[in-house]
């Protein structure tokens, strides 16, 4: 068994539940099993104790990083920039998100994404296109003028010249109710987002073939009593959502009410990164805007969010500190939830059979070692304020403490 490889974790979370004293057995590029003790013949590499073995994390919203944004640049080398910046903060598989832009460039990125994932270029799994079917009361950072109703042949486009896994995320009260049908019959994952939907109009898309919601919270209108709006029906529908934990885009409250209400099975980490992510840059042009680093905060001219200067490492470690998350929650919102949702059956968890994309991590949420294929890559250390010890577990944090909120024991 000379071309098994064995890891050996003291903590390892599977994707699902942790376990203690585990080898993972590793051969072309797969987990052949989870054991306890290994084959003959095999060496096994022992992870220092302090690190957690986990499965590689999975971004569903990623629109650049390493200087590089897919928007400007709907092309390979743009993609492996981003798939390495992200993959040294413990993202193995992400989806290069395409915000509302020209017909012309939408198809660009499909073709690009549909190369990418033909060759097997590492870390890309698939395509985000958000928008252009948007709400333009809700637009945020997306260029106005290239927001515009679904057509025909958008349609057509949509549901056979795209990649799978394709996410598109979409303001239902702008789209014809025909076509959420037909492009969840065509293999597309749909989410609400942009959007001024009312509560029965999320609903009504969710029964019609959507299957969950893009940033929660953010570009959508604030729960109201009476008018719960798409926030009031992703809190309430079984829908996946995904979640923006910068500490910028969400409060914490609402952080804790969406994993209270949702769960780690249906809340997603998303970053909504962009090209600043893993470089060192302060500044860059989208769609002829300039966008600045400050604080933490990416933002237009007139302070304007525009996606998020964040990587999944810190993500997670804000799900424990912000959130409230169970470390083992945390993770779980990084890998298994979003490949449950996205329908990618051989990612996110540490089983025998899927793909050996791995992160070792400490306590702290710092990643130390990626493995992708079973390889091993680049991880970035990027030291964050301590996550609270084992033994502060039943303490509030500072966060929580002004809330009247405890935080969730960490796994």
């Amino acid at each position: 068994m000379s071309g098994v490889k064995a890891l050996h974790a003291v903590r390892l979370f599977t994707g699902e539940a942790m376990r203690r004293d585990t080898i993972v057995l590793i051969e072309d590029g797969r987990i052949q099993d989870l054991t306890h003790a290994p084959p003959p013949g095999v060496s096994v590499e022992r992870l220092p104790q302090h690190l957690i073995l986990a499965p590689g994390f999975i971004d569903a919203q990623v629109n650049g990083g390493g200087g590089a944004l897919f928007n400007d640049s709907p092309d390979l080398p743009t993609l492996r920039a981003i798939a390495a910046a992200h993959r040294r903060f413990g993202t193995t598989a992400l989806l290069p998100t395409l915000i509302t832009d020209t017909p012309d460039k939408m198809r660009q990125a499909a073709a690009c994404v549909r190369a990418a994932t033909a060759a097997g270029e590492p870390g890309i799994i698939g395509l985000h296109l958000e928008g252009p079917f948007l709400n333009p009361a809700r637009k945020g950072v997306h260029p106005e003028a290239l927001i515009r109703p679904m057509s025909e042949d958008d349609l057509r486009f949509l549901c056979e010249d795209t990649p799978r896994p394709l996410l598109l995320t979409l303001a239902p009260e702008c789209v014809d109710s025909t076509a959420l049908p037909r492009l969840a019959s065509a293999g597309i994952t749909v989410a609400i987002g942009h959007s001024a939907a009312s509560c029965e109009q999320a609903w009504g898309a969710l029964d019609a073939g959507a299957r969950g919601f893009t940033h929660l919270f953010n570009a959508m209108p604030p729960l109201a009593g009476r008018d719960p709006g798409p926030v009031g029906a992703a809190l309430a529908s079984d829908g996946h959502a995904g979640i923006i934990a910068d500490g910028h885009h969400v409060h914490p409250a609402n952080l804790r009410l969406a994993l209270r209400a949702k769960g780690a099975e249906r809340l997603m980490l998303v970053t909504d990164a962009m090209a600043s992510v893993g470089s060192d840059i302060l500044a860059f042009r989208l769609h002829g805007r300039t966008i600045r680093v400050a604080d933490g905060r990416l933002t237009t001219e007139d302070g304007t969010l525009a996606g998020a200067h964040l990587d999944m490492a810190t993500a997670v470690r804000n799900a424990v500190v912000l959130m409230g998350a169970s470390l083992a929650e945390a993770l779980r919102m990084a890998s298994a939830t979003p490949a449950d949702f996205l329908g990618v059956r051989d990612r996110g968890r540490l089983v025998p059979g899927a793909t050996a994309d791995l992160v070792a991590l400490d306590d702290r949420g710092v990643v130390d070692q990626v493995w992708v294929g079973g390889n091993r890559c680049e991880a970035k250390s990027n030291p964050p304020s301590p996550l609270p010890r084992r033994d502060e577990e039943s303490r509030p944090d500072e966060t929580g403490a002004r809330m009247g909120l405890r935080q969730r024991g960490t796994a």
